[in-house]
């Protein structure tokens, strides 16, 4: 991190997505940040930026040279780290919204730079309420996700009417509705906290009880003696994050005194994410404390697949994985699938095969362009094999 940062803390924003759209509006609006400039992709005006379209530039650099810090969160895990490592270069703290990257090479980039995850989405609240569970003495069994429904094949039509309703992209639409970002969001939290998964694809319990369906999973791994990172599937539960937990027998009394039930498990959730509204506490805590609140892990053991929502015929070209018609992700150990294809690193690939629906898509069924983030997971396998050698020796 630099050294000297400036009174007004100058921030860049690298996406114009949502978040990224979001985030601009508030900075300008606080006296202790300034907006340094907007990275963007796009050619033209942005009409909702919500902020002036001088904000914006296609060059990275120009951004970087003005930041004290920049807050990535472009969905792209490809993009976001050739731009998370110029950053490095320049010496500037990373501050992420971006799972998708974190997941794929946020282990590599972390070694050479420092960058956190922020608090406000999936993850980063669970980080931020496993703080509070600890230090109240709780011994947390599930971190879980809350997903209102789930479609993992939906149509193009379906999403297409569903992104022009809700004014989010096809992509972001898609990877919602097929349980892609959700996946994400929770091996992002196994890898932060090592956490294990039951089993690929996670166990997703349905219910329409909410401390119902957190306790069944807490069941699961209390059998499985495992901490564990999985979701429910509720419409009718808040859109937030939980984690069931066991306490102490002897402070079981006090417990039902405060009206969290007779044990062993309890319930502690937080009922909403707020996504770019809770970045700047993290990027604050970030400066002024040097907290990371969450990271991929120095050896990550979770990744995300890619399975073939559809047959694929060889010679066709995935364009993109996450959000895309012709994938989803599904959480994996990285062990037991060793040559899978993250499903972030799915970007203009070519099969090689025939693909059936729901196999799982390795390396050796495409070819894929080089590119740093190929290059960081390369990185990672490698590593892991190397200590797997020196633990067999």
């Amino acid at each position: 991190m630099r050294k000297a940062i400036s009174k007004k803390l100058k921030v860049g924003i690298v996406g114009t997505g949502g978040i990224g759209r979001g985030l601009a509006k508030l900075l300008v609006r606080r006296e202790d940040m300034l907006l340094s400039g907007i990275v963007t992709r796009r050619k033209g005006r942005i009409d909702d930026l919500g902020v002036s379209q001088d904000y914006l530039t296609t060059e990275v650099e120009k951004v970087l040279d003005a930041s004290d810090l920049i807050v990535v969160s472009t969905g792209d895990p490809i993009y976001s780290t050739e731009v998370i490592q110029k950053a490095f270069d320049y010496k500037l703290p990373v501050v992420t919204m971006d799972a998708d990257t974190q997941v794929v090479t946020g282990s590599w980039l972390s070694r050479r730079g420092v960058i956190t995850e922020a608090n406000g989405d999936q993850p980063g609240c669970l980080a931020a309420l496993n703080k509070e569970v600890v230090q109240m003495g709780f011994a947390p069994l599930v971190y879980g996700n809350i997903k209102g429904f789930l479609n993992q094949n939906p149509s193009l039509e379906d999403m297409l009417f569903w992104a022009q309703k809700q004014g989010y992209s096809l992509s972001s639409v898609t990877s919602f509705t097929d349980g892609t970002k959700l996946q994400i969001e929770q091996a992002l939290i196994a890898n932060g906290l090592g956490l294990d998964i039951v089993q690929q694809g996670l166990i997703g319990y349905e219910t329409s009880d909410f401390e119902k369906g957190a306790f069944a999973l807490g069941e699961i791994a209390h059998k499985e003696n495992k901490v564990i990172s999985d979701y429910i599937i509720s419409r009718e539960s808040p859109p937030g994050v939980f984690i069931t937990a066991s306490h102490q027998e002897d402070l079981a009394a006090e417990l039902r005194t405060y009206k969290m039930g007779d044990g062993p498990f309890y319930l502690l959730y937080k009922p909403m994410h707020l996504c770019f509204f809770e970045i700047p506490n993290t990027i604050l805590n970030l400066v002024n404390q040097g907290e990371i609140l969450l990271n991929n892990g120095e050896s990550p053991s979770i990744s995300v697949g890619a399975i073939a929502k559809k047959n694929l015929s060889a010679g066709s070209i995935i364009d993109k994985g996450i959000g895309g018609m012709e994938v989803r992700g599904e959480a994996l150990e990285i062990k037991v699938n060793p040559e899978h294809v993250p499903i972030g690193l799915l970007s203009k690939v070519q099969l090689k095969r025939n693909i059936e629906q729901g196999e799982l898509i390795t390396f050796d069924d495409i070819n894929i362009p080089d590119s740093l983030a190929l290059t960081a997971w390369k990185s990672i396998l490698a590593e892991k094999d190397v200590k797997k050698e020196s633990v067999r020796r």
